[in-house]
């Protein structure tokens, strides 16, 4: 009944913990339903201010949130002080959405016989939000559920990756310096069973998690009549055109993809080079990659530190391999310490080899070049997944042809899949998930429609 947090570099334990049982998550669970009436007497104006104070204290925690992270996962201490920083937008997107959430009006007359009536069209807040959160970006991601979850009225039960428990842990103490009364946000650290019979429980409204496809299945077998919102995997796709800016695209690729050591749902996993432009691409992408620094993720001047644990790097070695058996050439990396695996690029890899078909979590680029077009988007919507993609041209026709065929949650130009602001709307379709994030899109998720007829 007792985990460990492992630091991933050293392989020290940063301390062992002992889960809640059933008993425990399940007053935690009630208390957070009884919260909602004391969210009910908190105005929008007032939730609103307790998010522009939680904002300004990450910025003051910055640095100790961003060590605790770097020490929980192996991400480089440059990686985790960025994603502090976007947390902070997140946080202060929610306190101004919290002001402008909007209804309507409705005339009855407009359509068929006269009633008379209006209908004053709220939202109102869903529940109780189980948020479920990631190793890659405890902070943020989480902040991406609890934000929105309680500028709408909601009350949040967290529940971090085991790793991240002590940075969850730091958050939620911070939320409550803010200002979050205690029975408006609960972490909870259930076993896997315990954990079962909370997302079949009537308590819970509306379960958001990110995570991977086969995790969410099961939840959604188990949790009943309750909105789901699925923020999966990815396995986004970079298109580089003839006429695009090959060094541009040869910094975003390894920024996008080698960052955080390629664990990052929206990371070019796949990258579609054309071949009028694939020698000078592929060039400099291994030369700079070859530039790297790896190794100790609290270093500032480190690039790649490690992946989150030893059996997430030997899977990512074991594709890697099994690619190079089945006639894929490596040009850069294929090389593992510990759990450090060294950024990795191929070329001529099997599009249906495991590596390109799945998403892999880690730091390998695969290279494929391309003169057809429709070949490209054929191999991108093949696995199934629809995150987000990339394309580098200038050529309007070719964006909005690549738009309207690729089925992704969103196409971004002259950039990677990876560009994510905290407004946008965030999300994909079919492997990839159900529902948007992004705060506003976020708040309407978490949020129900109700009508007035007067």
């Amino acid at each position: 009944k007792e985990f460990s947090v492992i630091n991933p570099f050293t392989k020290t334990s940063l301390g062992i913990y002992s889960y809640d049982n059933e008993e425990k998550i399940f007053l935690e669970a009630k208390k957070v339903r009884e919260g909602l009436e004391t969210q009910r007497n908190i105005s929008a104006k007032e939730r609103g201010k307790i998010l522009g104070r939680l904002g300004k204290l990450l910025k003051t925690h910055k640095e100790k949130i961003a060590k605790t992270i770097s020490l929980e996962i192996g991400k480089t201490i440059s990686d985790s002080r960025v994603e502090i920083e976007r947390a902070m937008d997140t946080v202060f997107a929610a306190g101004v959405e919290v002001r402008s959430i909007k209804g309507e009006a409705l005339d009855s007359d407009a359509y068929g016989r006269t009633q008379k009536k209006m209908g004053i069209v709220t939202r109102q807040p869903i529940g109780v939000v189980l948020a479920i959160t990631p190793f890659n970006f405890p902070i943020n991601l989480a902040l991406h559920k609890i934000a929105p979850a309680f500028a709408m009225g909601n009350t949040i039960l967290l529940k971090p990756g085991e790793q991240n428990y002590l940075s969850a842990k730091i958050l939620v103490d911070l939320c409550y310096e803010a200002g979050f009364p205690e029975d408006v946000i609960r972490l909870i650290m259930p076993s896997i069973p315990d954990f079962s019979l909370l997302i079949q429980s009537d308590l819970i409204e509306c379960i958001s998690f990110t995570g991977g496809t086969e995790t969410a299945k099961a939840i959604g077998q188990s949790a009943g009549i309750k909105k789901l919102l699925l923020e999966l995997g990815g396995n986004d796709p970079l298109v580089i055109m003839n006429d695009a800016d090959i060094e541009l695209a040869v910094d975003t690729v390894i920024n996008q993809r080698f960052g955080t050591s390629g664990q990052r749902c929206t990371a070019p996993k796949r990258v579609f080079v054309h071949e009028e432009v694939y020698d000078d691409f592929k060039k400099s992408l291994v030369e700079k990659t070859k530039r790297l620094k790896v190794g100790d993720p609290m270093l500032d001047e480190t690039f790649v530190g490690t992946v989150v644990d030893e059996t997430a790097a030997v899977l990512i070695e074991q594709r890697i391999q099994k690619a190079i058996d089945d006639g894929a050439q490596c040009l850069v990396g294929n090389k593992r310490e510990g759990n450090i695996v060294y950024p990795t690029v191929l070329e001529n890899v099997d599009t249906k080899s495991e590596l390109v078909q799945e998403e892999t979590f880690g730091p390998v680029i695969p290279l494929f070049k391309f003169s057809d077009i429709d070949w490209v988007l054929e191999k991108i919507n093949e696995p199934g997944f629809g995150l987000q993609a990339g394309i580098f041209t200038d050529n309007i026709k070719t964006i909005k042809y690549f738009f309207e065929k690729l089925k992704v949650g969103a196409l971004i130009v002259n950039d990677g899949p990876g560009f994510r602001v905290e407004h946008f709307p965030f999300g994909g379709i079919g492997k990839s998930g159900l529902g948007r994030e992004g705060v506003r899109y976020a708040m309407e998720e978490m949020s129900v429609l109700k009508t007035l007829v007067l």
